[in-house]
């Protein structure tokens, strides 16, 4: 009985900082849940830097219980979106750690996966208007201990986009910032502005379409809208049914990796303001001065950079293609060529950068260029990585035509220039390329009289 006096008191501290380390996790659910249909249930998850790694459900109710939420940091809200098997978002963790390593910040995860996990997308759709009235509750109370709507940033992914949308609407627009990642197109699509997110709901919207001809949604939707390898295709995901699922969700899927991808500063995506896909690929975009003092945008978090610019200029729309891993940015080249050929020629050109052991390719096949004798071609070639000395460039042509005889390019001028870094061009003189024969040469300082 002695040994009970004493030791009753520290079990009950114990049982109370077990209590206070407890972790909310986010709700995981399974297929099953998926088939009988979920209901709506929303949960809100703070994440700081005080608990990085262990999120704390957050009241309605009661926001001054959590000493962690400060009002008078920037608060981000990040709304996940269709769930059909019910299972976490694998990226959740992630994209915590790179907000939180970005700026000292509440991250507030919105979990409505009873009510996203749902067979029936058509309910599914109906909730995202019902999760929206509840976030803007949230955030009404939020704004009554002192938080400021401009300070606050919705990243929103398919569904979750539009859910940010109808909450910047219920807010009048004041929401500082929405993201949208591949907003869901099914039920969406050529709906009017006030049932979809549109550029009204917040001072800034940016979007970015990767999946716009299955489950995106294809028209713009923001202030800029980024169109990541024209809006679908993605490299490096399946191309046939036969691969399963990952046929179905890997572009809709690649907008929240490239978004990560853009929180880790390895590299930038400079995205190119252009009438379309095609006119971007032929190289007529390229001049970036003309958009703003800071050239051309680029696609991610860092976007804010140009928000002035977008607000003036939306809808504005640019393009930017990507590897088919991360680290997904690549490096944009300007190429003029010059030839003497006595007729005209069409084909294509591959050019690789060389430095220390490294090599950078782009192939601009897209479509053929044409080659005609005295008057300069201008391409845009976009390497798979940067390379900051190149010691030497290869070329190669080719007319993909099999049963003609090999044609032979004859090459008055070339010059490569990057377009981040355009004082140091690279230059060669007189060159023949035989077609499907790489060239390979070491680059000469420009003689500017000459383009």
């Amino acid at each position: 009985m002695f040994l009970w006096q004493y030791l009753t008191p520290l079990l009950l501290i114990t049982i109370q900082v077990c209590k206070a380390q407890r972790c909310d996790e986010f709700t995981d659910l399974d297929i099953h849940h998926s088939i009988i249909g979920t209901n709506l249930k929303m949960r809100l998850l703070l994440y700081t830097r005080a608990n990085a790694t262990c999120g704390r459900q957050l009241s309605h109710s009661n926001l001054s219980a959590h000493p962690n939420f400060n009002f008078s940091r920037p608060t981000t809200f990040v709304i996940h979106g269709y769930r059909p098997t019910g299972s976490p978002p694998a990226w959740m963790e992630k994209i915590i750690q790179l907000l939180l390593e970005r700026k000292d910040m509440n991250i507030v995860v919105v979990d409505w996966n009873y009510g996203a996990t749902n067979l029936n997308y058509f309910k599914v759709v109906e909730n995202t208007h019902k999760a929206a009235d509840n976030l803007t509750a949230f955030i009404e109370k939020m704004q009554e201990h002192g938080a400021s709507l401009s300070s606050i940033h919705m990243i929103g992914i398919s569904l979750g986009a539009h859910i940010s949308g109808f909450v910047g609407a219920n807010l009048k627009g004041k929401i500082g910032r929405i993201t949208a990642l591949d907003p869901a197109g099914p039920q969406f699509t050529d709906k009017p502005p006030e049932e979809r997110l549109d550029p009204t709901d917040a001072e800034f919207v940016d979007v970015l379409h990767t999946d716009i001809d299955a489950l995106g949604f294809r028209k713009p939707l923001g202030h800029i809208d980024f169109y990541a390898n024209g809006g679908t295709d993605q490299p490096g995901c399946p191309k046939t049914i036969f691969s399963g699922g990952a046929y179905f969700k890997c572009d809709h899927q690649r907008s929240v990796l490239l978004f990560l991808d853009s929180l880790t500063r390895i590299c930038t995506s400079r995205a190119f303001p252009c009438s379309s896909y095609t006119d971007f690929l032929d190289g007529r975009c390229m001049d970036c001065d003309q958009f703003s003092a800071a050239g051309c945008p680029v696609f991610g978090y860092d976007v804010t950079e140009w928000r002035d610019a977008l607000v003036k200029l939306q809808p504005t729309k640019a393009f930017f293609t990507t590897n088919k891993e991360s680290p997904f940015c690549r490096t944009n080249y300007r190429v003029d060529i010059v030839t003497w050929n006595q007729e005209a020629s069409w084909g294509y050109i591959t050019i690789k950068l060389h430095s220390d052991g490294k090599v950078a390719e782009a192939m601009i096949n897209h479509k053929a260029s044409k080659f005609k004798k005295y008057t300069a071609t201008q391409l845009l070639a976009q390497f798979d990585k940067d390379l900051q000395s190149v010691k030497k460039v290869s070329i190669k042509f080719s007319t993909g035509n099999a049963l003609k005889h090999k044609y032979k390019l004859r090459v008055l001028r070339i010059r490569l220039t990057h377009l981040e870094q355009k004082d140091r061009p690279l230059c060669r003189y007189d060159i023949l390329l035989e077609e499907n024969k790489e060239r390979t040469f070491r680059p000469i300082p420009c003689e500017e009289s000459n383009f």
